[in-house]
């Protein structure tokens, strides 16, 4: 009865973090099933901070990435690289196309795929406004689809790999080694596909003579802020040191850095962060806990233990897929915790959980419900004034999740 108990109250959670009933925010959703996991005896208190100090590398990693995005995107940074973009563009909105998906790819890898769907995307809308574009959305589409597909190349491009990965993230070197090929596969067959079904909405001719935003001295420090970040967390994986702890401390003290600089009020860019992405996390964690305590964690890492025995190949396919699969089922928030669990006590050939991370990362190309980056992607677009339906984004998402996550499984043989 109580497991019966745990997955009803945790899957109608997380379902409900999903659809948001009543437009309440995710993070209401998540909390409120933790509590009442507990208030039901299905977890014990102990058990509940439990779930909570799991994740604190995490938060940490979060707090530092929110700080570095949003004192960037304040400072102009992101529409001036968009600007310039469009200035390199000549005109030519395939060149645009190509020059932002670049500008994505750097950006998910340096800031996490959830920089890329809150400050790409409205820099992204600007400059195709300025630039008079007929139709924006092939280039929004790229701030989706790259946030996804861009997010293994390093640890540090997606919260989901600290959560996989947990104690036992591989060095920079040895991450490297296993994900620089599928990273590449995953990023170049996306693009390929974004820009093949896109391409007919790409013949017409740009504006690219757009103003370029000024880059005052706080966006300068901005920019050095988020060089010296990606310095110290390189440095950090080489020598397999967690990465939340480097993070919080870089973006604060680039935030900190950038008030003063700019002299700027210090509460200005901590309004603009979306704090609630850390009681959502936390609420998950708690979630998950309690699914591992109702024996989701045993089941699934003897299940993936047996079929890896029987066959390393079959392992990695079906990791992978159902994976990906069930990121837009549960979101890959949710889905990566349970899989970190799983990889945590599992016995299985690291090129199975390769692609279990690859599955996690990828798969939510799929849908709007896929990931948390996705997420947000959709509410800047409606600030914007522009609307994705959800079909809409599942016929785009159906091409460009399935052949780019096969093709990069597949290349996993190679690195392995």
């Amino acid at each position: 009865m109580t497991s019966i108990t745990i997955w009803i109250v945790s899957l109608s959670s997380i379902a409900l973090v999903i659809i948001r009933p009543l437009k309440l925010p995710e993070y209401i959703w998540a909390v409120v099933g933790a509590i009442l996991l507990v208030l039901l005896g299905k977890l014990t208190p102990a058990e509940g901070f439990s779930g909570v100090s799991k994740g604190l590398d995490v938060y940490l990693f979060l707090i530092g990435m929110m700080l570095l995005a949003e004192t960037a995107r304040q400072e102009k940074l992101f529409d001036w690289l968009a600007a310039h973009a469009t200035r390199l563009s000549y005109g030519s909105e395939k060149r645009l196309f190509l020059l932002i998906y670049l500008v994505g790819i750097v950006v998910t890898t340096f800031l996490s795929n959830d920089a890329t769907a809150v400050v790409l995307t409205p820099a992204v809308a600007c400059v195709v406004k300025a630039a008079k574009v007929k139709d924006p959305l092939p280039y929004l589409y790229i701030c989706a689809f790259v946030a996804n597909a861009a997010s293994f190349v390093l640890p540090i491009s997606n919260p989901a790999n600290l959560v996989i990965n947990g104690t036992d993230m591989p060095t920079l070197l040895v991450w490297l080694g296993r994900y620089i090929v599928p990273s590449a596969v995953a990023v170049i067959s996306t693009f390929a596909l974004l820009f093949i079904t896109q391409k007919s909405k790409l013949t017409g001719r740009i504006d690219s003579d757009v103003e370029i935003p000024f880059l005052g001295h706080g966006g300068r420090m901005a920019l050095a802020g988020i060089f010296i970040t990606v310095g110290v967390l390189i440095t950090a994986s080489m020598w397999g040191v967690e990465l939340g702890m480097p993070t919080a401390i870089t973006g604060i003290l680039t935030y900190l850095v950038v008030v003063l600089v700019a002299r700027k009020g210090a509460r200005e860019i901590l309004s603009h962060i979306s704090w609630s992405v850390l009681p959502l996390v936390a609420g998950l964690f708690v979630i998950v806990e309690a699914l591992s305590k109702a024996g989701i964690t045993r089941v699934l890492s003897d299940f993936l233990t047996e079929t890896a025995s029987r066959s390393a190949t079959e392992a990695v396919w079906l990791g992978g897929l159902c994976t990906a699969f069930l990121c837009n089922l549960m979101n890959n928030l949710p889905a990566g915790l349970v899989a970190g669990n799983v990889m945590q006590v599992s016995n299985t050939p690291e090129i199975v959980k390769s692609a279990v991370l690859i599955g996690i990362d990828l798969g939510p190309n799929l849908s709007v419900t896929g990931s948390l980056a996705t997420i947000l992607w959709l509410l800047v677009l409606r600030r914007e004034g522009i609307t994705v339906g959800a079909w809409q984004f599942l016929k785009l998402g159906l091409l460009l999740m399935t052949v780019p996550l096969v093709l990069t499984l597949a290349s996993l043989f190679i690195t392995h």
